[in-house]
């Protein structure tokens, strides 16, 4: 595969709340001249399979997972990359992770109800279809409903956090997200880390975790804010990653598949912490 063929560690499909399905996702990145992607769909791997089948030889299909926590009354997202899509406990975990959002997001339905913004939660339902369901499922059916007129409108006004219809997810600790992804032997980044207030605060909370990377190059970020976050990955020897948060065509500004570019060195990297993770996995249990 060639060097200079770009990577985007940050897509999501249909089976999360992704408005392209596994292979619909890889043909738009080949189409886009993409080396890599990593499929990174909220709580499940469900759509790894069918991106895999669909990228052959073309692409490669890294394996991953976004996980939600929270931590201080805000939102810490991680990224798992290189996980093992078949680790029994590891699915089982994220089965009920699923399970919970299917409640969280009745909840929020009921909420914008109460604030004269009825929805059909069996349309949200619908858009979510078997893959798992979340809040931009919600914004979808509130531009329907003629409610709000884009999803960055539904999460900036209403179904973002701290917003009057925004609802906490049940607690999960991020470093149970990354205990979770370690289980797997996938490598832990913090996703979009400015959303958290305190990106280097976090990291150094959850270096002792097991944090290995942080999502530098992200989609909605400028230049200051990238370098910012490239400056504490140095301090603190993490791999940068980077990433669109690509959820399919004009889902939110700043988040278009590709953009920005991501060396595939860095998926390199990540495969090589990777397989030093499952190099000491296989050691540990033999002890």
């Amino acid at each position: 595969m060639p060097v200079d063929r770009p990577a985007d560690l940050h897509t999501h499909t249909t089976h999360s709340d992704g408005t392209l399905t596994p292979a619909d996702l890889v043909r738009e990145a080949v189409a886009r001249g993409l080396g890599a992607i990593a499929v990174t769909d909220h709580d499940t791997v469900a759509g790894i399979a069918g991106a895999t089948a669909a990228a052959g030889d073309e692409i490669e299909v890294v394996p991953g997972v976004e996980l939600s926590s929270s931590a201080a009354g805000r939102e810490l997202h991680l990224l798992g990359y290189f996980v093992d899509t078949r680790h029994p406990a590891f699915l089982d975990r994220l089965r009920e992770l699923a399970s919970g959002r299917d409640e969280r997001i009745a909840r929020i339905v009921a909420r914008l109800s109460e604030l004269g913004l009825p929805i059909s939660l069996d349309r949200v339902r619908e858009l979510a279809g078997t893959g798992s369901i979340g809040r931009p499922h919600v914004a979808r059916v509130m531009i329907e409903s003629g409610h709000v007129g884009s999803v960055g409108e539904a999460f900036d006004r209403y179904i973002g956090m701290g917003q009057s219809a925004f609802v906490p997810r049940a607690r999960f600790t991020p470093e149970e997200a990354i205990a979770l992804v370690r289980l797997a032997s996938g490598v832990p980044v913090l996703a979009h880390p400015w959303t958290t207030g305190d990106p280097e605060g976090v990291v150094e909370r959850l270096l002792p975790a097991g944090l290995l990377g942080i999502e530098v190059d992200y989609g909605e970020y400028d230049h200051e804010r990238r370098e910012g976050l490239r400056a504490i990955a140095g301090r603190h020897g993490l791999i940068a990653t980077g990433g669109s948060d690509y959820h399919g065509p004009g889902f939110r500004a700043g988040r278009d598949l590709g953009i920005p570019p991501v060396p595939l060195t860095v998926v390199n990297r990540l495969r090589t912490a990777a397989s030093a993770l499952q190099t000491t996995d296989q050691t540990s249990s033999r002890t």
